[in-house]
């Protein structure tokens, strides 16, 4: 490897990442903002909020792993000066995005009415869970919006107005929740439900202000979105959706793991299930690092196929997963140090805060495959091969990783059940088998790639 090139890719990458790392870490911010404040009325609110989310969050990552297929689907063509294909494929995604952000808000009103009977909540919770998913659904269409905006100019490299605009739905977000949630300037007190108002305003504010940049920017001025209007063609969506779809279920493979193991620990009592949220929140934080890394990595892969330099979209994986695990090496160390204490930041019970510290110190261990697997995948989505990473994920997390968190979580075929530490070892194996068939599959398509790129060079001559 070439130090000099090395720290060329790298500050390339860099430059892209910490724009979205930055953006990625505020909508984090949003979600503690919206819980913290919907704690202070009562811990009814809280909990309402919080139940919400567990069914919205699924939802709208799905949809968010579909569209980020356009940054692929950009960058190759920005990559290859195709910028008239660029304008067309945004717009055959924003019809895709408009039409699954409606069908969420029909969605919504066709299923309140037969899920509302079977589900017996305390108190008012029920209510309000239901209160705050009528009012965020109505923001599903601006954020699916803004999500093929911020797609589209993330593919043509500029990252900085994800950045910026996530800074405006912050500012938005947090006076929203003050004035729907506790009823002040005339509005009525809606409590927790008040902050699915406020995020619905957030997504359209955000959706907005990325308009009206889009609009005015001139470095997105070589692919202008305003220079023409293009309606649906049914042909291009399916070619969207065939390469969207795959990351879509990939990721809801991801987030419905982790939701299921904690549905699982429930028996073992409130204690070991907070320590384990403590101790996935704190992770998932270290995630946005490597994944926003890899979300840099699809931009810069897919600009190099594009522009047919295979040996530069080869170089950039190589130090992409280079850089991702020198910063997995710190955040190790950091996790390793001040487990405790961060624990101490989510909980006072010395029991939840001692457990939460243990699992962190496996998480270390999984940080670097994680590392590994997720800027694979971002690489792979640059080469636009997107149905292995479906098959993989699905193998890896759910038939893996699932399957030796349960036999060494709650039965004693291997060892004396582990309860969550079984689990958390199911992840280590599983994030691991992901790692290992991801660089597998990005080393088999590199090859073919050098392979068809020899055979076109000896037939030309």
């Amino acid at each position: 490897m070439n130090l000099a090139d090395f720290f060329t890719h790298s500050k390339s990458l860099l430059k892209l990442t910490y724009p979205i790392l930055i953006a990625q870490l505020i909508q984090n911010l949003m979600g503690f903002v919206d819980i913290v404040m919907a704690g202070r009325v009562s811990a009814t609110d809280l909990a309402a909020v919080a139940v919400a989310n567990s069914i919205w969050l699924p939802l709208i990552l799905t949809i968010y792993g579909l569209i980020m297929a356009l940054s692929a689907i950009v960058s190759q063509l920005a990559g290859a000066k195709k910028y008239a294909d660029i304008v067309e494929q945004t717009y055959q995604t924003a019809w895709i995005s408009l039409v699954l952000g409606l069908s969420l808000i029909a969605l919504y009103y066709f299923l309140t009415p037969i899920i509302s009977p079977l589900i017996t909540l305390e108190g008012n919770l029920e209510a309000l869970m239901f209160d705050y998913l009528g009012f965020i659904v109505w923001g599903a269409p601006g954020y699916c919006l803004y999500l093929v905006l911020r797609n589209y100019s993330e593919g043509l490299s500029y990252t900085k107005p994800t950045m910026l605009i996530s800074i405006i739905g912050l500012l938005v977000n947090i006076p929203a929740n003050y004035i729907f949630i506790y009823g002040k300037f005339g509005m009525p007190a809606l409590g927790g439900a008040g902050c699915g108002l406020a995020t619905a305003l957030v997504y359209w504010s955000m959706f907005v202000s990325m308009l009206i940049y889009c609009y005015y920017s001139k470095v997105l001025k070589q692919a202008n979105l305003f220079s023409a209007f293009y309606w649906p063609v049914i042909v291009e969506i399916k070619a969207i959706l065939g390469l969207g779809i795959p990351i879509a279920l990939s990721l809801l493979f991801e987030v419905s793991l982790f939701a299921i193991v904690a549905i699982i620990l429930v028996p073992f009592g409130a204690q070991v299930v907070a320590s384990h949220q403590v101790a996935l929140n704190f992770t998932g934080l270290v995630f946005m690092v490597p994944l926003s890394i890899a979300m840099a990595t699809t931009i810069k892969v897919g600009f190099a196929v594009g522009n047919k330099n295979f040996k530069q979209a080869r170089d950039y994986t190589l130090y992409s997963i280079i850089l991702g695990l020198s910063l997995a090496c710190i955040t190790a160390l950091i996790t390793v140090i001040f487990r405790t204490q961060i624990a101490g930041i989510y909980s006072t019970e010395a029991p939840v805060i001692e457990l939460a510290a243990s699992l962190m110190l496996l998480a270390t261990i999984y940080q670097f495959s994680d590392t590994i697997q997720v800027v694979s995948a971002g690489a792979l989505r640059g080469y636009k091969d997107t149905k292995s990473i479906l098959y993989i994920t699905f193998i890896s997390y759910w038939l893996v990783g699932l399957s030796v968190g349960l036999v060494l979580g709650i039965t004693n075929w291997v060892v004396p059940k582990m309860g969550p530490y079984g689990f958390w070892i199911g992840f280590i194996v599983g994030l691991t088998t992901a790692a290992i068939l991801l660089a597998w599959r990005l080393k088999v398509i590199q090859q073919r790639i050098r392979s068809d790129s020899l055979i076109q060079e000896k037939v030309s001559i």
